[in-house]
């Protein structure tokens, strides 16, 4: 029993604690709507990738909540990311495609970067391991998984201030 007591003490210490949740195939996403989520409204700045990242949000109109999203580094642009929350039935899908500095597209021209919501939760939206969190009125956090090259996956945080 102590073995087994220790064996639980050490992995749960080893754990990072975990900001993002996981889409599992084959389950529904709940029920929402795009004014649970108007909080994220705004013109957002923060530091991340060694740079100034900056995101645009707008108000919810015409079923969606459109944003930009810009990473400058060493006075360039690297890249950008365009997207929107769309209300889709009863649920939110958001949705996203990337481009390099000089708006080349990385995904291909009909195809996007989608992610299922999978909760909404307080101050949070969970999106398939992508979160949104409100701080406060002026402070979001955004986390996101990324895979790394090798292979691996590695939460991000993005801590954002409102301008």
């Amino acid at each position: 029993m102590k073995n087994i007591i220790l064996l639980l003490l050490s992995v749960s210490l080893g754990c990072k604690a975990q900001n993002t949740i996981s889409y599992k195939e084959g389950s529904a996403s709940p029920k929402a709507q795009l004014s649970q989520i108007a909080w994220m409204e705004g013109h957002w700045k923060g530091e991340a990738f060694g740079g100034i990242t900056e995101e645009i949000w707008s108000p919810p109109l015409g079923d969606s909540m459109m944003f930009s999203f810009k990473l400058v580094s060493e006075g360039k642009v690297q890249f950008y990311e365009l997207g929107h929350i769309q209300q889709v039935g009863e649920t939110l899908l958001l949705q996203l495609k990337h481009f390099h500095g000089n708006l080349k597209g990385w995904e291909e021209k009909d195809e996007t970067v989608d992610f299922k919501l999978v909760r909404l939760e307080g101050n949070r939206a969970y999106f398939d391991d992508f979160t949104f969190e409100q701080i406060n009125a002026d402070e979001i956090n955004i986390y996101v998984v990324i895979a790394q090259e090798d292979g691996s996956r590695e939460e991000v945080k993005f801590h954002y201030g409102r301008q």
